[in-house]
């Protein structure tokens, strides 16, 4: 809520999708060889899996900790550090470029674990797109090594192939909006050596199961990925890894053997969990996609627990304004513009009656999907209620009896504090309708109830032990006598992990599913036509 990071970020972001679409450094990678990476030698294979890292040191550093430590004792499990660490995207915030990884997220992670070898994947997610994946290429794809995690891909995506027949692959979506040619052929050409009856572990840069309600094909470019490339060989993908949302999210197919799990926990400021579906359906039968199987999904665990997110979002009262100072001042501006421009008449009150109704208009976009009513509704409200905020403001500054500038001094730093209340309710009630949840939780910049997951690939299948952190470390301390593999800085206090819910396997023993069947491009082809026809008419 920073008005000078959001400035920033908003910029980097209209030039990185502006010129995201003429430049694609996917496709400049393409020259560069790339081949399935094997860790399939071993009976028994632990994977770490993170997102959404790179933003204040002690969150990010404290799952950094945990990650590195040689075991975790959870659950009543010791739970041993994995040997593969996965990135699922946006390794740094607000926006990418190298000074930022070099600081939010190499440096923690070096600190951490600055000897002891472990493969490290990384996809990008949104923010790391900021710079064209200029920085990230840097980071990940040049076969670097940084304490003791060692890069090895070449691309902005990858296949694993895991023991027992499983494997990951892990896509790059480019702002979630499409998968490139040398990328889908890549996948293709890696999924030349599945069988009938492998399992395949998919992670993605987005949760887009959790917007078809509001956008039907949002998630059409997983579940076309799924039939063109893994179902064509009769392999299954019962687990789709996610970050993005910084919360932990799991949904388990009702009738079917398929895990959707968002768990984009590794740093970022908390996203609230009270507003997630109970149930959801992905994917949905579309104009584009008339051959989805559509499959319902139910909501079985959260983290934070949905009592407490919503409890969190009471306190942007309080930390709004405190955290952020200049989203105050900028308001306390704000209201003083248009608190003169009502005072000079009715024709600048006009003026800036409309130019605040738009600008709350403008504030409740639907991030997914489109405007719909409760949009308007709700700018247009809150937008009224800033104009009535100064319309006040008017009136009393008309009764002082001073003639001077003092009064409009005294009343700046007031205005600014009820006007950042007003937004603060603003939030809170539109949060309710499932308008501006990210404003409202990025207000708070809360930096507790992180998480990752510990994966286990044995035999019996793949077992996910999803690991929350209540409260991220605060204080720490150089530990410059400890062995050379130990992390060169430590806690005050012991971080106590635990998990979130009791570890599950997949494939689960249930019920199963029918087989996905591979889409016609002929119907396909058609079914596009025919909405391209209608929205031309």
């Amino acid at each position: 809520m920073s008005p000078r990071t959001l400035t920033e970020t908003a910029a980097r972001l209209g030039l990185a999708r502006l010129l995201g679409g003429y430049l694609d450094k996917r496709e400049i990678f393409e020259s560069r060889r790339q081949e399935v990476f094997a860790h399939d030698r071993d009976e028994e294979l632990w994977i770490d899996y993170v997102a959404d890292i790179g933003d204040g040191f002690d969150a990010t550093y404290s799952i950094a900790h945990l990650m590195a430590q040689p075991d975790l004792e959870v659950g009543g499990r010791r739970l041993p550090r994995g040997s593969v660490l996965v990135m699922g995207g946006d390794e740094v915030y607000p926006a990418a470029n190298w000074r930022e990884y070099e600081h939010r997220m190499k440096g923690p992670y070096e600190a951490a674990n600055p000897e002891t070898e472990v493969s490290l994947y990384a996809i990008p997610g949104n923010h790391d797109w900021f710079d064209g994946l200029t920085a990230f290429g840097r980071q990940f794809i040049e076969g670097r090594r940084w304490g003791g995690y060692r890069t090895a891909q070449t691309r902005s995506y990858f296949a694993l192939r895991l023991p027992h027949r499983w494997w990951l692959y892990a896509v790059d979506a480019q702002f979630d909006a499409h998968l490139d040619r040398p990328q889908l052929e890549y996948f293709k050409r890696a999924a030349g050596e599945l069988q009938a009856g492998d399992q395949v572990i998919l992670c993605v840069p987005q949760p887009s199961w959790v917007w078809t309600e509001d956008n039907p094909r949002s998630y059409d470019r997983i579940d076309h990925f799924i039939r063109d490339v893994v179902a064509e060989h009769e392999a299954e993908v019962p687990l789709i890894l996610t970050g993005d949302r910084h919360h932990y999210a799991h949904y388990a197919q009702i009738g079917g053997s398929r895990h959707l799990v968002t768990a984009g926990g590794g740093g970022a400021y908390l996203s609230p969990t009270h507003n997630l579906p109970d149930e959801l359906t992905a994917p949905r039968k579309t104009v584009s996609e008339p051959d989805a199987v559509q499959r319902r999904y139910r909501l079985t665990g959260t983290y934070p627990s949905r009592a407490r997110s919503l409890r969190y979002a009471f306190g942007i009262f309080g930390r709004l304004p405190w955290l952020n100072k200049g989203f105050t001042v900028l308001m306390s501006a704000i209201m003083l513009i248009a608190t003169v421009s009502i005072l000079e008449g009715p024709g600048t009150f006009a003026a800036a009656a409309v130019v605040l109704l738009a600008a709350g208009v403008g504030f409740a976009h639907p991030g997914q999907g489109t405007r719909t009513l409760k949009h308007y509704v709700l700018g247009l409200a809150h937008g009224a209620a800033q104009v009535g905020l100064a319309w006040a403001g008017a009136r009393v500054l008309r009764e002082t009896p001073w003639e001077d500038f003092w009064p409009y001094v005294a009343y700046l730093p007031v205005a600014g504090l009820v006007g950042t209340w007003l937004v603060g309710l603003y939030l809170v009630v539109a949060n309710r309708f499932g308008v501006n949840a990210n404003e409202l939780f990025a207000g708070l910049s809360i930096i507790d109830q992180k998480c990752f997951l510990r994966i286990r690939v044995a035999r019996d299948g793949v077992t996910v032990f999803p690991i929350g952190l209540d409260r991220s470390g605060r204080e720490w301390t150089a530990d410059p006598d400890g062995a050379s593999s130990d992390s060169w800085i430590k806690p005050v206090e012991p971080l106590s992990p635990r998990l979130i819910e009791e570890g599950f396997r997949v494939p689960d023993p249930g019920p199963g599913h029918d087989a996905v069947p591979r889409q016609r491009p002929f119907r396909r082809l058609v079914a596009q036509a025919e909405e391209w026809f209608n929205r031309s008419g």
